[in-house]
């Protein structure tokens, strides 16, 4: 009698597993060194799949439920193990239990930034971070590539292993979807959706996870970035620049002067009221500026014959704008102009050169 139940202690009838964790991914059933009988219940609860794996070669895999491995019911194993007519004497192998339930909240995030190609920055290094909610679909693909042997896998495990798995693949995701960077920055839940179609294929394929939600939470670029950004929403805010410069310059004059800024806008809307006045031939440099309109029923003056050289006070009073402004403009070589003694000399056509540009 003793020796009966000594061999029932060395044979396993029952192989389950009663997982009371919240964070187990894998667990392999520890077999103490024993054999498993011919005709031993298997039972797989449900969100649980086991997975046979035999001289390191998988085996079986048995989804929710109650099984009898007998011959009939593990064609893999009696295969592997070269059983030709069933067999009736225990057997050992190793049986890994996989969690296939939903894992919910896993937190992803780039540890460097990214770079990638944008269609109106260039080259961005973008950081981002979120979460996702997964699970296993594949066993032995998960096994072979993530869990490896280990006897009790845990939640944290994965976190360290796939963290940077699933940067990557976001990255490969992000590069094929070509989003453009703003579009990172307002539309986070759309894009989380949009990339799943491109994450799960490699997820399955490579470590037999699928990816049931992505989400982007953040994803920020450097200073440099967001500032050319905060300027492009800045001009789209503005609308016309040509009636924004004129509100702009009609408030310094209202103002008595704007200093340096407003004397810079001042002579740029000078020369180009005198570009246009030149265009609709209303502009001769050699006419008298303030001269009287001639009075009614007489003969206008014949017109004074163009001046072809021009010192800065007549350029000044013909753009009105300062004598200073001009003399400024001359030095920094956007006005050509020859200095006889101290005084410089603007030709008609080096005026008129300017005004074209």
């Amino acid at each position: 009698m003793a020796l009966i139940d000594y061999l029932k202690g060395q044979f396993l009838e029952i192989i389950e597993w009663t997982d009371d964790s919240r964070d187990t991914l894998s667990w392999r059933f520890p077999d103490d060194d024993k054999e498993i009988k011919n005709g031993a219940q298997l039972i797989c609860r449900e969100s649980q799949t086991a997975q046979f794996v035999y001289l390191g070669q998988f085996g079986d895999t048995f989804g929710p439920g109650k099984h009898t491995l007998v011959t009939d019911n593990i064609p893999i194993l009696s295969t592997l193990k070269g059983w030709k007519y069933g067999f009736n004497s225990p057997f050992k192998a190793d049986i890994y239990f996989i969690n296939t339930r939903l894992f919910t909240g896993n937190k992803w995030g780039t540890s460097n930034p990214i770079m990638m190609r944008d269609q109106d920055f260039g080259i961005v290094r973008v950081r981002a971070f979120g979460t996702f909610d997964f699970k296993i679909v594949e066993p032995k693909v998960f096994l072979k590539e993530v869990a490896g042997s280990d006897h009790h896998f845990r939640l944290d495990e994965f976190a360290d292993t796939m963290r940077s798995r699933i940067v990557s693949v976001f990255t490969d995701a992000l590069a094929s979807a070509k989003v453009p960077v703003l579009d990172l920055a307002t539309r986070y839940s759309e894009l989380g959706e949009a990339l799943l179609p491109l994450i799960n294929p490699q997820t399955v394929t490579k470590y037999g996870i699928e990816i049931t939600s992505f989400i982007l939470e953040n994803a920020s670029v450097p200073p440099e970035v967001e500032s050319a950004i905060d300027k492009r929403s800045s001009m789209s805010a503005i609308g016309n620049l040509n009636d924004y410069v004129k509100f702009q310059m009609a408030e310094g004059m209202a103002k008595g002067g704007g200093g340096v800024a407003g004397s810079a806008a001042e002579i740029a809307m000078g020369f180009g009221m005198a570009n246009q006045m030149i265009q609709q031939g209303a502009f001769n440099p050699g006419t008298v500026a303030g001269s009287p309109p001639p009075l009614p029923g007489t003969a206008a003056p014949a017109a004074a014959p163009a001046v072809d050289i021009l010192n800065p006070a007549q350029v000044a009073q013909a753009l009105g704008v300062t004598e200073q402004d001009v003399i400024s403009a001359i030095e920094a070589g956007d006005i050509k102009a020859k200095k006889i003694g101290s005084a410089y000399r603007v030709t008609r056509a080096a005026l008129d050169e300017f005004l074209a540009k």
